[in-house]
């Protein structure tokens, strides 16, 4: 296994700690102590995911993670010791790909490893697909291989696993798509227990793309199953 592992974290016995057993699980592991050394390191070592914790001298995790996200899609996985969404979902708004809370399993944290790479190489869904690769919903359009979203003719930023999301699910639209099926499409998971990591993308993506994100006409919820997207907007909806 050629996988290379950054973590970036200060607390030295835990780095050590994991180091041992990622190097014995096959990976190649490198790690800095701060948010500007893991920068640097991002460039000489150009690892295959980066494990990010927040609290960190110098430079914190959310600042960190932005700036990685400036000039890199590598997946990253937040380190937390706070259980509140709030913080979880911070972490993925700025373009984290997953989060594990502290303490932790270092059989989880491989596990999400595992996911989050599998995700990683998994190619996206317009090269899987023969539907088109631009879609326009009312206000909204959505052109795949540009990575770019525009409502009203005005850039939408979303994240990375935010644009995943919508376009698997314009991939899909019509269909009513279980909280298993987006787990695994999006996040390489396999569990329909995680919807802590789906239910606030969704919200998230919401705010961004629907005219009125408290009564959602693009993202429906499917009561039971999961969601939908729909493109059958009336006028009101598509001003």
């Amino acid at each position: 296994m050629n996988t290379t592992i950054l973590m970036i974290d200060d607390d030295e016995a835990l780095v050590r700690l994991t180091e041992l057993n990622l190097t014995k699980a096959g990976y190649r592991f490198v790690s800095a102590s701060h948010g500007i050394a893991g920068l640097q390191m991002m460039e000489s070592e150009k690892p295959s995911l980066v494990l990010l914790d927040i609290t960190m001298p110098k430079l914190n995790g959310w600042e960190t993670c932005r700036l990685i996200r400036q000039v890199s899609d590598v997946p990253i996985i937040v380190l937390t010791g706070s259980d509140d969404e709030a913080d979880k979902a911070r972490g993925l708004d700025l373009g984290a790909d997953d989060y594990v809370t502290k303490p932790f399993s270092l059989v989880e944290l491989q596990a999400r490893i595992r996911a989050v790479l599998r995700r990683a190489e998994m190619p996206s869904m317009s090269e899987r697909s023969a539907k088109p690769t631009r879609y326009r919903i009312g206000a909204l359009v959505v052109d795949i291989p540009a990575h770019s979203v525009t409502r009203h003719g005005q850039p939408v930023a979303l994240t990375p696993t935010e644009f995943r999301l919508l376009e698997y699910l314009l991939v899909n639209d019509g269909m009513a798509l279980s909280h298993r099926q987006l787990l695994t499409a999006v996040w390489g998971l396999t569990s329909s227990d995680e919807t802590d990591l789906l239910k606030p993308t969704i919200s998230r993506l919401r705010q961004k793309i629907e005219q009125d994100p408290s009564h959602p006409r693009i993202i429906e919820t499917v009561h039971g199953v999961g969601y939908r997207l729909t493109r059958q907007l009336s006028q009101d909806d598509a001003d």
